[in-house]
């Protein structure tokens, strides 16, 4: 096991990501869904000079939000009839509008852009949305036609998504990579990548102290975000890949950043620490939730439908909830059988003597959940937030900015973290 040396007295801002003619600041912000890593706050990673991501998670319902369309009930209305029934046999998505959707936020984004860094987005291939080629095809040419610096392929293998947007024009030309919890992982997709003769430009080890959903089973606890990035980096210097290597998950201090850029990081993606910031795209209360959650209240959950072991916390409001299966307006996790895990468990949840739903144990509606922040995924060390600001008199704890959570991550030393200016009481 190879370990770097003492860091504690050096800094991020030593640093930089040189990708051929540009150079960043080594600091990526993941791409939180759904609206989590909003506009706001990918731009503002931009002009700070690091990468910033939007998420492409239930793209339509964000265009409805920021942009007054009318996706999410153009699609609940073609699909009424299913209401009622368990049977979404039929239900789908219209190419055409989801094309629309990405392509105009991804624009209103990237021409909103200042600043030296880039824009990326979070591509998740585990949105399957009742034809997973299809729509995923869809998904990746809408965000190169926007105009997105790095497409970032997550939750998946991705065996085919190079191909699904090799004929596009900016294939070659906007960056590409991958998240990957294991070197295994990443040997299967550069195989699917060498057949279009594209290596990616990036892959992000994600380790299992990340938020949301991961790249583990029940075994998480048995891996080390360190020990799998080594095993990733030292087989892409033995390759002599052109592959930037950067960590994800537990990433904390500008000090834990300091660590993986001596040991060959191209960058650190970091993400937890802008869940609390104006910036990001959670409701108020949410992060407030955040804010004052202890260890205890962090778990690793299967009541997600994709799948996937889920980081969230325990007060979640998506937990032990009986909402009706949402895939009329939403869909997103629909297999191209038209089936999910969600609906299964719905169907098997017995009613009370009133003929109302008990709630569902097993799993959660993940489209209706998401769309309301019922479901308050995070890092494992959510817990430390609080140490990241101050408490007000009324309780509550002052949100930061995304540029001073940027700066204590380029200048802290030794673990420490730079508290902001105390607002003045009554502020």
């Amino acid at each position: 096991m190879r370990y770097p040396s003492d860091t504690s007295m050096s800094i991020v801002d030593n640093y930089r990501l040189r990708w051929g003619k540009s150079e960043y600041i080594p600091i990526m912000v993941g791409g939180m869904g759904v609206d989590i890593s909003a506009s706001a706050l990918a731009l503002e990673a931009c002009r700070l000079g690091g990468i910033g991501h939007l998420s492409d998670a239930m793209g339509p319902f964000v265009s409805d939000r920021y942009l007054n369309t009318k996706y999410t009930k153009l699609k609940s209305m073609r699909h009424a009839d299913t209401r009622n029934s368990l049977d979404k046999t039929g239900v789908h998505f219209d190419l055409e509008h989801l094309h629309t959707a990405q392509v105009d936020l991804v624009g209103r984004t990237m021409n909103a852009k200042t600043g030296d860094g880039a824009i990326f987005i979070n591509v998740m291939e585990k949105l399957t949305m009742a034809a997973p080629s299809d729509t995923l095809r869809t998904r990746l040419h809408g965000a190169l036609d926007g105009g997105i610096d790095g497409i970032t392929l997550s939750a998946g293998l991705h065996n085919h998504s190079m191909k699904l947007m090799s004929d596009n024009p900016r294939f070659r030309d906007a960056r590409i990579g991958i998240i990957v919890s294991s070197l295994r992982a990443f040997k299967i997709f550069l195989r699917s990548a060498a057949r279009v003769d594209r290596l990616p430009d990036y892959v992000i080890v994600e380790g299992p102290l990340a938020g949301g959903h991961l790249g583990f089973g029940d075994d998480w606890r048995e891996y080390d975000l360190k020990d799998i990035f080594i095993e990733v980096i030292d087989y892409v210097k033995q390759e002599e890949l052109d592959i930037v290597v950067i960590p994800a998950g537990g990433v904390f201090t500008g000090t834990d950043a300091v660590e993986y850029l001596e040991m060959g990081a191209g960058a650190v993606q970091v993400a937890t620490r802008f869940t609390i910031t104006d910036e990001c795209g959670l409701p108020a209360k949410a992060k407030q939730v955040y804010f004052n959650a202890v260890e205890e209240d962090v778990e690793v959950s299967m009541i997600s439908p994709t799948g996937y072991p889920i980081r969230l916390l325990k007060e979640s409001p998506c937990n032990n909830a009986n909402i009706k299966p949402q895939c009329e307006p939403f869909g997103y996790i629909l297999g191209k059988d038209q089936k999910c895990q969600y609906l299964t468990a719905y169907e098997n949840t017995p009613v009370d003597e009133k003929g109302k739903k008990l709630p569902v144990k097993d799993k959660m509606c993940i489209c209706y959940h998401f769309s309301k922040h019922n479901c308050y995924t995070c890092g494992h060390y959510v817990y430390r937030l609080k140490d990241t600001s101050h408490q007000l008199p009324d309780g509550s704890y002052q949100l930061l900015t995304a540029e001073h959570v940027f700066n204590d991550y380029l200048y802290s030393k030794d673990h420490q973290i730079l508290l902001p200016e105390k607002v003045a009481a009554g502020f």
